[in-house]
């Protein structure tokens, strides 16, 4: 029997990851937020009082199996001057779905097996939740898109209203044999899931290890000048003490004119591996050259990184 992984995350960093860990024999349970309000699914909540679906759609299709052709008309964008602009095929399919079905869960049930996906994926809520942030200096920003914009530094993410987690989420982490917490935004994509009471007594109460994918680069505004260990103390902050016992960190060294770029271009730069301050926090590190270069931009190797996680599972 394979083992069970629960990875919890949103955005990119948790699509680009289950898009390797998927060629290993492991089941996969991914645990995606729905508080995105940006673009599309911003246009698409507003209208519709929806749960985000953007971040869902992308988990879904790097699980998928099916033909290429196929899975990149989900990734289709409109550009035209109707109300279609900006919209991605698969998050009207998505909705559709959700009218019809009145369940997000079930949407995504459907879609799922729609584009023979083998693994699951369950959003943390049905609801339609907002994010909101506290800044250092008190103010409060509302809406995920606009705590990103803000580009400030965080003292609390909380939601206006409290979720109604799912059912299906909390056995995921109870059944694991892993969690996984994706690396990704640290403020907008990963402590969306864990600021939740129900999510947070789960992780707590498992028995089974928990695992941080550390981001590569920094978040402008958000995480400046942040280390490893500073990613982890937010995770420690927010979950608890002995909450983390392995952190994964890429090693590799990149190009200087690439650094140069990303810092001129983007206002991010690298995130230092401070191994002194992560041992005495007592957690465990794994390092490794886990970064590529993929269209100008600095990446993770997913397949590396699914490597490595089975590799940890296999020895505890």
């Amino acid at each position: 029997m394979n083992k069970k992984i629960a990875v919890l995350g949103g955005g990119t960093g948790l699509s680009f990851l289950v898009k390797g860990l998927k060629h290993f024999p492991v089941d996969i349970t991914a645990i995606v937020t729905v508080a995105d309000d940006g673009k599309s699914t911003g246009k698409l909540r507003s209208e519709f009082n929806i749960p985000a679906v953007g971040d869902i759609r992308k988990v879904i299709y790097n699980l998928s199996e099916i033909d290429e052709n196929i899975k990149k008309l989900m990734e289709y964008r409109f550009d035209t001057s109707s109300d279609l602009d900006g919209h991605a095929l698969g998050n009207l399919i998505l909705v559709g779905m959700l009218n019809m079905t009145g369940s997000l869960k079930a949407s995504i049930g459907a879609l799922t097996k729609l584009l023979d996906v083998k693994h699951t994926v369950l959003p943390l809520s049905e609801d339609s939740l907002i994010l909101m942030g506290e800044t250092l200096d008190g103010t409060v920003v509302e809406g995920e898109h606009n705590i990103t914009n803000a580009k400030k530094r965080y003292k609390r993410i909380f939601y206006k209203e409290q979720p109604k987690v799912l059912p299906e989420v909390i056995q995921a982490i109870e059944d694991a044999d892993l969690i996984l917490l994706s690396m990704g935004s640290l403020y907008t994509s990963l402590l969306p899931n864990l600021i939740c009471d129900e999510v947070k007594n789960a992780i707590n109460k498992s028995k089974s290890k928990v695992m941080y994918l550390c981001n590569a680069v920094t978040e402008p505004g958000e995480t400046d000048n942040f280390t490893v260990s500073d990613h982890l103390q937010v995770l420690v902050d927010c979950l608890g003490k002995k909450s983390v016992d392995v952190v994964v960190a890429a090693n590799t060294v990149i190009d200087k004119e690439m650094l140069e770029k990303y810092q001129d271009e983007e206002k991010k730069t690298r995130v230092v591996i401070d191994k002194e301050n992560i041992e005495k926090m007592g957690i465990e590190l794994i390092e490794d050259n886990l970064l590529t270069l993929e269209d100008g931009t600095i990446k993770h190797d997913s397949l590396k990184l699914g490597a490595i996680i089975f590799s940890y599972m296999m020895r505890n």
